[in-house]
């Protein structure tokens, strides 16, 4: 089931998703994690579909380690994993 929201489909985060998110709710800033609890990288399709359904958003550009998505929580992200 899709809602929509300012011309965007809003699904249902995955498991996956709503684990990511919900790990920033306890970050300064809302900073989404770069790597998972086993210190394995998180899926940048993870990262990307978050981005997509409007989540998160990307924070700052890592100048050391340009290919790296760092984002932080947004509002309706907060709320999907409320």
């Amino acid at each position: 089931m899709a809602a929509m929201e300012e011309g965007r489909a809003l699904w249902a985060p995955t498991p996956a998703q709503r684990s990511y998110l919900k790990r920033a709710l306890t970050q300064p800033g809302g900073k989404l994690p770069l790597f998972d609890d086993d210190g394995q990288a998180i899926e940048p399709r993870i990262i990307r579909a978050c981005l997509a359904q409007g989540w998160a958003t990307p924070w700052f550009n890592n100048p050391l380690k340009p290919d790296w998505l760092v984002c932080r929580i947004t509002d309706m992200g907060r709320q999907v994993v409320a």
